[in-house]
């Protein structure tokens, strides 16, 4: 009976922080749709951009159907266990499962797929040095957001420096590139000094940091699977117990 109750009070208390949890991911999934419509639409508007690409950059829906799945597991776990609920627990359990399911799968598709993630990020890398030669300098709302990130990641361009040849930015400033892509500006941005410093392109960049810490990343997926593996466990020993003791 002591184990029983040990286990109730640990389903709850790890329901509850996903439930809490997941209503922080709603609330700020619901803030970020209504504040993020014209950076949606801009990305919309990018030539080339993949229409698969403009799904997943809806950031907000994305956050907002994660943070109702885990107000709904936190709540059925919560209530399951303190209720001493089968149907709660059962669906619990089925929710939990068919989640570390679709990661199974999802990790599949990745690793198996590989080639062609990487054709998509090539098609994506294209449009962006594309929007870049084209728009940047010219269109406000573009240039403040790579300039923006350039800021953020230190770094130059999607790719280096080269991306900027021919812009709106280049022809306007007597061949000169944005003050990210050298170190100083004094002399200006030229050809000479860009190529003497290097410095990285954002996707390079990104790529790399994911890349160094991909153990982190493996170990922290790892990790949510055993959680939910554990979850799973817990859930249908709390069940079968219930129905014992209801027999």
């Amino acid at each position: 009976m002591g184990c029983f109750a040990f286990l109730k009070v640990i389903m709850f208390a790890f329901n509850g922080i996903i439930f809490l949890a997941g209503a922080a991911v709603l609330g700020v999934g619901i803030w970020v749709k209504v504040d993020s419509g014209s950076v949606l639409n801009f990305l919309g508007k990018i030539d080339g951009v993949p229409s698969q690409l403009s799904q997943v950059l809806n950031v907000g829906y994305l956050l907002i159907a994660i943070g109702a799945l885990l107000v709904i597991i936190g709540f059925l776990g919560c209530c399951g266990a303190i209720r001493e609920n089968k149907c709660m627990l059962l669906l619990f359990f089925i929710i939990v499962l068919l989640v570390f399911i679709a990661e199974v799968a999802g990790a599949v598709v990745i690793l198996v797929f590989k080639p062609v993630a990487d054709k998509l990020f090539m098609d994506v890398g294209k449009a962006a040095v594309g929007n870049i030669k084209t728009d940047y300098g010219k269109n406000p709302d573009i240039t403040g957001l790579w300039s923006n990130t350039m800021d953020t990641l230190q770094c130059c361009g999607f790719y280096n420096f080269t991306d900027f040849e021919n812009s709106p930015y280049y022809t306007s400033h007597n061949s000169s590139y944005p003050p990210q892509c050298c170190r100083t500006t004094n002399p200006p941005c030229n050809q000479t000094v860009a190529l003497s410093q290097m410095i990285n392109g954002c996707f390079p960049k990104i790529k790399k940091l994911i890349d160094d810490n991909t153990v982190v990343i493996i170990g922290v997926a790892l990790g949510i699977a055993a959680l939910e593996i554990c979850a799973m466990v817990v859930s249908m020993i709390l069940y079968c117990r219930i129905k014992s003791t209801t027999a």
